[in-house]
């Protein structure tokens, strides 16, 4: 047997250990406030060639939701696995908002689990969770969140530096997102919001920009079909398109380092567009997302998954590719116990830290087993917890869904619905909001939308629009019981404490 020299060998077991590291690298993109408005979704309209291009090599998930349609919780919830309402981050985490995870949740968090598995952390865009001792990436970048070609070029450095690990990097847009001002070009009296578009039509630095027809945008069904609504939702389509230039540059980025088949992308959003119908509500239109991943070693691709998946599920999925995964205690497998961590840290409140018990293990589970798999399910149901969205916005909401059926329970019933600041002002609700409380609002009326039952039934599969609410007929009165026990169960799995409604009541 030929005999090499030590060094060699030693250089070629360093060798094999760091390519093995590098084809485990992830990106996960992640937009504000965006539905399936996506040409890989059967859009009409929508220009998404890179989205659209992933999708036809990776998975696409027709059944993926948020968990709660609020930015700060929903990102809680992605970044630890577990329900909001569990991990502390019931809404919003900036200015005076100021919610915020448990300290206890630093167990589960996914960067800081990435980081212990090995890998190089980075964040760039929305960050919107707290804090950030919990949630820690070890690097960050500054660039716009309206300019994803912009970040992506901000994380080129970081993507292609030469290291014996693999990375992480989580991008997140501030796109679709409202705000940046109205449209003054509009004839309308109420003008729409720009969606982070520059004004007059024009560009973002180094973006070509697609511009939408009002007159060509698809109504959702949780909308009015008015001039006020079509000019904001080409708002909106323009936004998107913007995001899927950046989708694009990312990708040109890793095939010229020759890393792009070695690469996990994962592409989704925080909850459903910035309509009122959409956002803050748990309807198909605030909870349903885009959810696209390319695995670079499955063989299927172009897979149209139809099974039930939630934002619960990305913690432990990512951690589960990288190799982290403590499959049967189902967390990661590099465990920080959370006493031993803070004991010495005196400036961290002990009854701020959490139950360590309800704070061992991920409420999702990896969906990684049913990538490239059409027919395989993932969960039977899935469940939903909404308590707020900014500070002035109480209205607890919680949701049982399968494949049939959907329950909605508004535990706030007797308060009319309260809205975020931005939906309420959008033109696309005043122009119907100042004709009538009885003018129509997608499947409702106006004062259907404010003024809400206790609970909302729909048969989902032959319903999914929810027009038909079902909990007063009797002939559902049975199924509705039983899906009330499956809420109930839900609620305890999950360690909710609004069970306790049930018994009081």
């Amino acid at each position: 047997m030929k005999k090499f020299p030590a060094f060699y060998l030693v250089l070629s077991m360093v060798y094999s250990a760091n390519s093995f590291a590098a084809e485990k690298n992830v990106i996960f993109f992640i937009t504000d406030d965006q539905s399936p408005t996506l040409g890989c979704y059967g859009d009409p309209v929508a220009q998404t060639p890179a989205v659209d291009s992933l999708a036809a090599d990776g998975t696409l998930f027709t059944h993926a939701f948020a968990t709660t349609a609020s930015c700060s919780a929903s990102r809680s919830v992605v970044m630890s696995g577990l329900h909001n309402h569990a991990n502390g981050q019931y809404g919003h985490q900036h200015a005076f908002h100021k919610f915020s995870s448990y300290y206890n949740v630093i167990s589960l968090s996914l960067p800081r689990a990435m980081a212990e598995a090995g890998y190089r952390t980075g964040h760039i865009g929305k960050y919107h969770v707290a804090p950030e001792e919990v949630f820690h990436f070890e690097t960050y970048f500054r660039a716009s969140g309206r300019n994803a070609v912009q970040m992506a070029e901000r994380s080129r450095e970081f993507i292609t530096e030469k290291s014996d690990k693999p990375f992480f990097l989580y991008f997140a847009t501030s796109d679709p997102h409202r705000g940046g001002g109205k449209d003054k070009n509009s004839q309308r009296t109420l003008k729409p919001d720009l969606f982070g578009n520059k004004p007059d039509g024009e560009s973002h630095d180094g973006v070509e920009e697609v511009f939408y027809n009002p007159k060509d945008v698809p109504i959702p069904h949780f909308l009015t079909d008015t001039p006020e609504t079509r000019e904001e939702l080409a708002h909106y389509y323009q936004s998107v398109s913007r995001i899927d230039r950046g989708v694009a540059r990312l990708i040109e980025i890793l095939k010229e380092a020759n890393l792009y088949e070695k690469t996990m992308i994962v592409f989704t959003s925080d909850h459903g567009m910035a309509f009122a119908g959409g956002k803050t509500t748990v309807y198909e239109g605030g909870l349903k997302v885009p959810f696209v991943v390319r695995n670079p070693y499955e063989k299927n691709r172009g897979v149209k998954q139809s099974g039930l998946i939630s934002h619960i599920d990305i913690t432990p999925s990512l951690l589960d590719f990288a190799g982290a995964l403590d499959h049967e205690k189902n967390r990661p497998k590099i465990w920080t116990t959370p006493e031993k961590y803070w004991k010495d840290k005196p400036y961290v409140a002990k009854e701020n830290r959490g139950s360590s018990s309800k704070l061992s293990a991920y409420h999702g589970k990896s969906w990684l087993p049913v990538l490239g798999n059409s027919g395989k399910k993932h969960w039977n149901e899935v469940f939903a917890s909404h308590t707020f969205h900014e500070i002035q916005m109480y209205y607890p909401m919680r949701v049982i869904r399968d494949a049939q059926y959907k329950l909605i329970w508004n535990i706030a019933h007797p308060l009319p619905y309260p809205f975020a600041s931005d939906l309420w002002a959008a033109s696309s609700f005043q122009a119907q909001y100042q004709k009538s409380m009885s003018a129509p609002y997608g499947q409702k009326t106006v004062r259907e939308y404010i003024h809400r039952p206790e609970f909302e039934f729909f048969k989902i599969d032959q319903d999914p629009h929810e027009a038909s609410n079902l909990a007063g007929n009797s002939k559902y009165a049975d199924q509705l019981e039983r899906y009330k026990e499956k809420l109930k169960s839900a609620q305890s799995q999950f360690h909710d404490p609004w069970i306790m409604k049930w018994k009081y009541e």
